[in-house]
């Protein structure tokens, strides 16, 4: 059996930010009813956090062990549990689901995970995210692009941010977000 790796095993880059590869994180794609009980309960329970509100994400940790719940749409969530759970999680899930009309499909192998952390982990995001970053908050997710990918990002500490792309565009990310990231950089903006 080959040995499980993440897209960019080990990826750091230091500037005005820490640009890191996050490794192996388990992800789950799950759409349904997000109002309805049966589904609250079914996702809630296997991550141990809250139901997210609209553009939330409720993550306990930041590490390939944590669990939580990302509003991605009106009627999907990525439920992220640790990688070596997700085949238990979604067995788990198609239980307390049985006779509700749902979706939930594992995207783990298929995403990579960067952290970006520092003073200026805000002012890296902005010039790549068409998105306001001035009132941006701990807890927050975007999905969106982060220069020429689509990409996901959520603020989960003070100067500090998570950023989920295809798998296929981990070493475009990386590249994207250290170039940003690059000494003598700072737009000085926030």
């Amino acid at each position: 059996m080959s040995e499980l790796v993440s897209a960019l095993p080990g990826a750091v880059f230091d500037g005005i930010a820490r640009i890191e590869e996050a490794g192996l994180r388990g992800m789950i794609s799950f759409r349904g009813d997000l109002s309805a009980t049966k589904v609250k309960n079914a996702v809630t329970g296997v991550t141990g956090v809250d139901m997210p509100a609209l553009r939330g994400c409720n993550v306990v940790g930041e590490s390939s062990s944590s669990s939580g719940l990302a509003w991605m749409s009106p009627d999907e969530l990525l439920v992220m549990v640790p990688h070596s759970e997700v085949e238990t999680v979604l067995e788990t899930m198609a239980k307390g689901l049985k006779k509700q009309h749902y979706m939930a499909e594992n995207v783990s192998d298929a995403r990579a995970v960067f952290t970006v952390t520092g003073p200026h982990a805000r002012e890296v995001i902005a010039k790549l995210a068409p998105v306001d970053m001035s009132g941006f908050a701990i807890g927050e997710i975007r999905r969106t692009r982060l220069a020429q990918v689509a990409a996901a990002f959520w603020m989960h500490a003070d100067d500090a941010f998570t950023v989920v792309c295809f798998r296929s565009s981990a070493d475009y990310m990386f590249g994207v977000l250290s170039v940003a990231a690059q000494e003598g950089s700072e737009v000085g903006v926030y």
